[in-house]
């Protein structure tokens, strides 16, 4: 893949692991380690989740901050920064220094991890990986951000979503709501310095809940569940044609997951950004049409084995009713794949993912080491989670040699 293209534009395959899940949990060795098996493997992504700073139960989604980075990722938190390196931060990045810095936030941390994460772009720039990082749409209550610009801000009602297939009672995140008439007024520009800062920071960027930009869940505020929300109209395009007039092209991976109508289909592909598919929720015969199913699925798609959200796919495969894994059973044998799903569910659904005509596939670490259950990153509103980590030397050679297999046989190697 090349950076100056499309996510979907060439066939391509990744892993997600996030920062906290490498052993030991932070950048340095362990990363650069990890930059090496995905080469060895023949993949071209390495995603993350958001390396914003978490909330108290460990989140990356709710972070007091929407630009700065967290800490407790560095290797070296206590490597010296001069001065010089400090005002030069502060310049390049003026707009929002002052809102965390005014938060408490400590300026040298941010200048450590700007110098650490940018050796780890150097050094998976030099062997083919590229970063895929994620934003989430919305900022944490009373946070760096709602304090520093407290007009872009309603306080009227919250964030969260409807019932889903992650959540049967819907999500209550507590996330203030953006009052987008005054970021109009404003020409976008707290969202395009976002986005700067996050394309700075990463090769390609997957914007979480995109919807939410079409229309999005407005819950009262005070409520205690999610089910007296409603449906309000977002700013459209309007936000990303902003911010390309100042940025350049986005190469964005639009989070079209949930609950998605016509209206977000039509914005993501007005804006060329692909969206996504998990083959997890691909066969779930009760549904007409689900864009995740085998036969709905195309090239402007990244597929996913499952997400940081879902069970891994030993777990989910454990839960499936057996009518349910009928179906994925005939799909395996549609599609030619060769491991023994009963035996190695995970491996069979690499391979099927690989195998689809989405031009990213994607696949979790956890499922390339045949986890289970007890290594499910999150489970989305239930509090807790976001603490698995890998254990040291879990990814081997062997697995490389049997992913590289895999993608190279459906053409997705480009070295």
């Amino acid at each position: 893949m090349d950076s100056t293209q499309p996510l979907t534009d060439s066939r391509a395959s990744g892993v997600q692991l996030h920062i906290t899940s490498l052993p030991g949990g932070r950048l340095g060795q362990p990363a650069r380690d990890f930059v090496d098996w995905l080469a060895e493997a023949g993949q071209s992504v390495w995603q993350v989740l958001p390396v914003s700073v978490p909330d108290q139960h460990r989140s990356p989604y709710k972070s007091p901050s929407a630009f700065a980075a967290s800490a407790a990722l560095l290797e070296e938190p206590d490597a010296p920064v001069s001065r010089a390196e400090l005002d030069a931060f502060a310049e390049r990045e003026a707009y929002w220094v002052g809102s965390w810095t005014s938060f408490g936030g400590d300026l040298s941390d941010q200048v450590r991890f700007d110098r650490e994460w940018s050796a780890l772009r150097d050094y998976a720039r030099g062997r083919g990986i590229q970063i895929l990082g994620d934003v989430p749409i919305y900022v944490a209550p009373d946070g760096a951000d709602e304090r520093a610009w407290p007009q872009f801000f309603r306080a009227d009602a919250v964030a969260g979503c409807p019932p889903d297939a992650y959540a049967a009672t819907g999500q209550l995140w507590g996330n203030p709501l953006y009052r987008w008439d005054v970021l109009a007024d404003d020409g976008y520009r707290w969202w395009i310095e976002r986005l700067r800062r996050t394309f700075a920071l990463f090769d390609l960027v997957r914007v979480d809940h995109f919807r939410g930009f079409a229309a999005y869940w407005a819950i009262p505020a005070g409520d205690e569940t999610a089910l007296n929300g409603q449906w309000e109209t977002g700013p459209g395009r309007a936000v990303f044609d902003a911010a390309c007039a100042a940025l350049g092209d986005l190469p964005v991976l639009a989070e079209d997951l949930g609950d998605i109508d016509q209206p977000v289909i039509d914005l993501r592909k007005a804006l060329g950004f692909p969206g996504m598919a998990v083959l997890q929720f691909g066969f779930e015969p009760a549904y007409d049409y689900n864009t995740h199913d085998l036969v709905n699925l195309a090239a402007d798609q990244v597929v996913y084995t499952g997400t940081h959200d879902n069970d891994t796919v030993v777990g989910w495969w454990a839960e499936l009713p057996e009518h349910r894994r009928d179906l994925v059973r005939a799909a395996w044998r549609e599609q030619g794949v060769r491991a023994d799903g009963d035996e190695e569910p995970s491996w069979a659904m690499i391979e099927l993912a690989l195998a689809t005509p989405c031009g990213l596939a994607m696949m979790q670490a956890q499922d390339v080491l045949g986890l289970g259950a007890s290594a499910r990153m999150n489970a989305p509103g239930i509090e807790g989670g976001w603490s698995w980590q890998m254990e040291p030397g879990a990814l081997t050679s062997e697995h490389a040699a049997r992913l590289r297999a895999l993608t190279q046989a459906s053409g997705r190697v480009a070295r």
